[in-house]
């Protein structure tokens, strides 16, 4: 079926794959699809979004998510829920890469938006 292979993608193996901090991949009028890879000692950075739900699927690497008051140990196969207005940060507590997907509805960046590091991510905005 013509146009399936665009809208049907391996993503787990594209997440692994990924060394960019931030690799929007696909956006919709209500959903974004994202790659990210957070460096050992690195993170997201503490964050609020109003009006974007964020889910955030991990396939490799161990960190720790603070979401609101709580913190956990997340690793490869945790997903993270993050509702809109809720104050979230990511890091990672391990040796190697954190690499997650991670979907923002509605969408939270421009379509295409690509950042090698946080450091270009942080000066972007």
């Amino acid at each position: 079926m013509p146009g399936t292979q665009e809208l049907t993608l391996p993503v787990v193996d594209l997440a692994r794959e990924n060394d960019e901090f931030r690799k929007v991949l696909w956006s919709g009028d209500k959903t974004q699809l994202v790659l990210m890879a957070i460096p050992a000692g690195g993170e997201i950075g503490g964050e609020i979004h109003e009006g974007h739900d964020q889910l955030l699927y991990f396939v490799a690497g161990s960190g720790v998510a603070e979401i609101g008051e709580t913190e956990t140990e997340i690793a490869d196969g945790d997903v993270s829920i993050v509702p809109s207005g809720v104050f979230h940060n990511f890091r990672n507590t391990g040796s190697g890469m954190l690499k997650l997907f991670t979907t923002y509805s509605p969408p939270e960046h421009e379509p295409g938006t690509e950042h090698a590091t946080k450091a270009e991510a942080d000066a972007d905005e």
